[in-house]
Order: C-alpha cells, then sequence, then structure tokens
C-alpha cells in the first residue's frame, strides 16, 4: 500500500500506543471504565459545594410535572409558567396542571400543515436540495419554541389536565412521530412528481387528503378533546368552584393579552449575530399564520438582570439550555466543574461558547423554568430549576444551577417586557435577520 498523507501508518500507531502504556494513569481510568460509566468515574463531589436548596429569593411553585418519553419539556414548561398565573389567580393551593395533551395535540397537527405547506413551497427543487432536504429530515418532532407555544395557545386556548388526561401516546410519541413524517415524505414524493410534471394545481387535493389522515393518526392518537368543559376546584379558603368554559373563554379569562408581554431573549455570542439585533429562524413554526419566532440577542449580563427582575417580582421564567454537559440526574446540582474529565483523558469537553455554536458541539435541546436565585450583593451564585421530568430524579424534580453552568449552558430566556431596558424593547420591534433553518438558535424545536 502507498504512503497517503495523515493515514494511520504503523509508525504512528506504535508511537501512540507506547505513548499510552508509559502513562499509569491511563491504566487507572481503562479499569475504572470497565465496571463503571464515563460520568461516575470522572465525577468530581467537590462540585456540590454550595449547591443547597437555600435561594435568597424564590418563587413558590407546584409540584413538577413529567414528560415521560417525550420532547414536549417547551409545551411543559409553557405550560407550568401559565399555571401559576392561574393559580394565583384563584387562590389555588397544591397541585394543579392544565392539559399538555391539549397543547401536544393540536402541535402535531399544526406542525405537519406547516411542513405541507413547506414541502409545497419547495416542491420544485431536488429533494437534495439542502431547505428541502432539512425539512424532510424530521417535519414533525416533539421540540418547539416560545412563541410556537404562544401561537397554539391563543388559537386553542387552555383546559385543566383532568378535562383532557395524557394518553400512552402522548407519553410515549416516538411512533406516532414516525407515522406522520412517512405520510408527510409521501406527500413530499407525490408533491414533487406533480410540480415535475406541470400539475401544481392538484397538490393542493392531495394535501386535503393527506391532512385527513394526519388528523386521524393523532385523534386516535391522543384523543377527542371537549368542545366544552367543567372547570372545578377549590381555593386555599375551602371554598368549592364551578365554572363551565370552552378552551378560548378558558384562556382569554385566566391569561388573555398577558402572553402577549413576553419577549424571546437569546444569548449566541456568535460573529452573525450581533448583541441587541433580532432574530428569526426559516421555517420553523408551527401555526401558520401565527406570530414568526422572534429571538432579541442580549449579553448574558443583560439576560440575567431580566431574569432577575421577573424572579424578584414572583414570576418565574420560562428558559431554553443544553442540557448534554454536566448534568447529574443522580443529584440535584448541575455544575460545570462537577466532571473532570481532563485529568482522566486530558483533555475537556468544552470550550469557547460561541465556537461550540459555530462547531456544533452545542445547541439548545431542553427548556425548563427558573423558580429562584440565590444574590450576593446583586450578583447571582446559583439558580433553582424547576424540571419536568418528574419527581423521581433531583431533589424532587428540582435542580440548582451553578452560574457559572448557566454561563456556558443557557441561551434562551423568555421575560416580560417591562424588565426590558427601552433599548431592548426597541430593538425587538425592528424587521428581524433571517437565519438558516438549522441554525443552533432552533434546535429546541428539533
Amino acid at each position: 500500500m502507498s504512503n497517503i498523507e495523515g493515514a494511520l501508518d504503523k509508525t504512528l500507531r506504535a508511537r501512540l500506543q507506547a505513548e499510552y502504556e508509559k502513562d499509569r494513569v491511563n491504566k487507572v481510568v481503562r479499569h475504572a471504565l470497565a465496571r463503571d460509566s464515563v460520568s461516575h468515574a470522572v465525577y468530581d463531589p467537590s462540585a456540590q459545594i454550595g449547591t443547597n436548596l437555600a435561594f435568597s429569593n424564590e418563587v413558590k411553585t407546584m409540584p413538577v410535572t413529567n414528560q415521560r418519553s417525550s420532547g414536549r419539556c417547551w409545551i411543559f414548561a409553557g405550560l407550568n409558567v401559565l399555571r401559576e398565573i392561574v393559580g394565583k389567580k384563584l387562590n389555588i393551593p397544591g397541585s394543579f396542571e392544565l392539559s399538555q395533551n391539549y397543547i401536544s395535540l393540536f402541535d402535531k397537527i399544526e406542525k405537519a400543515n406547516f411542513a405541507l405547506e413547506s414541502v409545497i413551497s419547495l416542491s420544485q427543487y431536488s429533494p437534495n436540495e439542502r431547505v428541502f432536504q432539512f425539512v424532510l429530515d424530521n417535519p414533525v418532532s416533539d421540540g418547539g419554541q416560545w412563541d410556537m407555544f404562544v401561537n397554539l395557545v391563543k388559537k386553542y386556548g387552555l383546559m385543566p389536565k383532568d378535562c383532557f388526561p395524557e394518553t400512552y401516546q402522548s407519553n410515549n410519541t416516538r411512533e406516532t412521530n414516525f407515522m406522520v413524517n412517512a405520510i408527510i415524505r409521501q406527500f413530499a414524493f407525490k408533491a414533487h412528481e406533480l410540480s415535475a410534471k406541470g400539475k401544481k394545481s392538484d397538490i393542493r387535493p392531495l394535501k386535503e387528503e393527506t391532512l385527513e389522515s394526519i388528523y386521524r393518526l393523532f385523534f386516535d392518537a391522543f384523543g377527542v378533546p371537549p368542545e366544552k368543559f367543567e372547570f372545578e376546584y377549590v381555593d386555599a379558603k375551602d371554598k368549592f368552584h364551578k365554572e363551565t368554559h370552552t378552551p378560548k373563554s378558558f384562556f382569554d379569562k385566566y391569561i388573555g393579552k398577558e402572553i402577549d408581554e413576553y419577549q424571546s431573549l437569546i444569548n449566541s455570542p456568535t460573529a452573525d449575530k450581533p448583541f441587541l439585533r433580532n432574530f428569526t429562524i426559516d421555517y420553523l413554526g408551527n401555526v401558520l399564520e401565527g406570530k414568526p419566532i422572534n429571538h432579541l440577542n442580549v449579553e448574558m449580563k443583560d439576560m440575567k438582570e431580566a431574569i432577575v427582575k421577573q424572579l424578584l417580582a414572583g414570576e418565574v421564567v420560562w428558559f431554553g439550555s443544553d442540557v448534554s454537559f454536566y448534568r447529574d440526574r443522580d443529584y440535584h446540582a448541575w455544575d460545570d466543574k462537577a466532571f473532570d474529565y481532563d485529568s482522566a483523558f486530558g483533555f475537556g469537553i468544552d470550550f469557547d461558547k460561541g465556537a461550540m455554536l459555530d462547531f456544533r458541539h452545542s445547541s439548545m435541546n431542553h427548556a425548563m423554568v427558573i423558580v429562584g436565585v440565590d444574590l450576593e450583593d446583586g450578583r447571582p451564585l446559583k439558580w433553582k430549576i424547576e424540571n419536568s421530568w418528574g419527581a423521581d430524579v433531583g431533589s424532587k424534580g428540582y435542580f440548582v444551577m451553578s452560574d457559572t453552568w448557566f454561563d456556558r449552558f443557557v441561551y434562551q430566556a423568555v421575560v416580560k417586557t417591562k424588565y426590558l431596558t427601552k433599548e431592548q424593547v426597541s430593538a425587538a420591534k425592528k424587521v428581524p435577520v433571517h437565519l438558516n433553518p438549522w441554525d443552533p438558535m432552533g434546535t429546541l424545536a428539533d
């Protein structure tokens, strides 16, 4: 075999083997990894210091929810924000949940319609064209963004969970996602053929037929929601209440225009996203006629300042982060010093935040709710998080983030505009810059 520059030849392999064997640390690590996970082997227990659950500022919230085997974190987090608003208005003690299944049902149907329309707009292109390929890769998924959540609740309203509870399929979405994406890709194939034959007028009737199949699939899987329901609750004074509502009347009465007061902030320190500019992401959405994604890029110190203002006002904060790093499900603390990869392997797993975004090493993949912050002389030390993985993880489902973990892996927070500066509010109203569909600031919807 001829020599090729860069090949892993015998000489190079021998040198690498010799270097490996002369370092005794490698033998210790190898033995440890034979019987345990990497994260357990490199865990540094000192990361637990200073991560107790005592906070100088905390919004008392209801017990955590559980998204189970689904990627609906953004819906659960959104409804966890709204249920606190409803609970305070009605003085409801204890546990209360809004129906995640109701929002999930129409999210799936709206996403399917959004994808079908995207396919129609791209049907004249080859399926290998990058944008078309992106749309076909995962037309309907569990993920989403705050503005997508707002579009759903404004269009379809809300209802208590006990009026439309979860089903096995809403809790376990892999199979229905596979089926709906098969339907959409079949439509894409047929639409592409019709477009190539100059029969574009036949595509819309085909879309209507396809939507019928999608409606049937999700109503079979998630159930048929009630058009009216009885809302019953007992307040903190043990007084029983009963109201008749439609989903829209319930939303209008208890949330209404308050949902429009929120603005998505992102922290993306990359060259393509100047601070104090707002951005939208092409081909990302669910409700076709709804509000497009609108992210205002801000420095981390400004994001934290807005979050703290909202928490101090007694209001929780929806946020998006990357939970791939330094996440300890066995303990409630998330800290960027929790796993010492460098001592074991000679390298770390994270680097510059902007570079990690640019080079696809990190992106948003989970939404949760910030419910507390520990301040010292106005500076955050740690943050309390309400998750949606159930009460059997963390501390009854709650977690603590160190402030340095927050700096590295939090990318988005949604706050009310009254907690923003005038300059930020003005910037958020400008015509947004369009980002590619695959931009890291859109991956929470994957």
